[in-house]
């Protein structure tokens, strides 16, 4: 019981953290913000944050909306729920790397709040291929099917913002990444699996086809590879704007690998 417990306090510190659900105050009582341990809880909370999204895209589903309405108004449902917290880090993330001509203004860059032309252009992009990429497989899907593939993409991202934060190391030693601290190995490989282990069933029972599954989680483990490199040289690490541009990136590989082989 005390573990559930300890387990259930992680999943709502995670959900406060990634989103803008409210959280009762009682799952913050002693806790110093660190966030070390509750990493784990990130798949589980990313499910639970992408249930309200989830819930639009099956009811539409199955009221036979237009595939490219369902699909625009899935995304705008989960940017209400997170509060655009990833699309931030994201559009940061894009003008620091896009703009900085060393790790110095590159930073300088993330940290200021105005959005510039390179993020910008991958905030417009993101949105856009996150909805071609559901638009074009929806309709292919049962309502069902579509929820539960959904809350299994949700659980991969945020697993892989565990990932881009455990394996890089502090760009700068203030900002949110740093007052979070840094991820606890053994809850960072809990997280690995849960969230391997939560998209394998849902995928399952949504009724993917094997090779989109594998597609997708191949896509899921270059992003983010691929992505850290470019961070590590860019900025010589992490930051709270990476660890969002990573879930965002992510997202577009899963959906974009679905899309393909769906």
């Amino acid at each position: 019981m005390a573990y559930l417990r300890d387990l259930w306090d992680d999943v709502a510190r995670a959900v406060a953290f990634l989103s803008r659900i409210p959280v009762p105050q009682r799952h913050f009582a002693s806790h110093d913000g660190r966030l070390n341990r509750a990493v784990r809880a990130f798949p589980l909370a990313g499910v639970l944050i992408a249930l309200p999204a989830a819930a639009v895209a099956a009811l539409l589903i199955a009221l036979h909306m237009g595939s490219l309405f369902t699909a625009f108004l899935v995304i705008a449902v989960q940017v209400l729920a997170t509060g655009a917290l990833h699309e931030d880090g994201l559009g940061d993330t894009a003008d620091g790397f896009g703009g900085g001509r060393d790790r110095e203004s590159a930073l300088a860059i993330m940290k200021d709040s105005r959005v510039g032309t390179y993020g910008a252009l991958a905030l417009i992009l993101s949105v856009g291929l996150r909805v071609s990429a559901l638009a074009s497989f929806l309709p292919l899907v049962t309502p069902l099917g579509a929820g539960l593939m959904l809350l299994g993409v949700a659980a991969l991202t945020r697993a892989a913002m565990v990932w881009h934060w455990s394996r890089l190391p502090l760009a700068r030693s203030d900002g949110v990444a740093a007052s979070a601290g840094t991820p606890d190995p053994k809850a960072t490989s809990t997280a690995l699996g849960s969230a391997g282990v939560i998209a394998l069933l849902l995928f399952y029972a949504a009724g993917i086809p094997v090779i989109a599954v594998l597609l997708a989680l191949v896509a899921f483990a270059l992003t983010v590879k691929a992505f850290g490199k470019i961070a590590s040289r860019k900025i010589g690490g992490h930051t709270g704007d990476t660890i969002g541009a990573t879930q965002q990136l992510t997202e577009i590989a899963i959906l974009g690998a679905l899309a393909l082989t769906i």
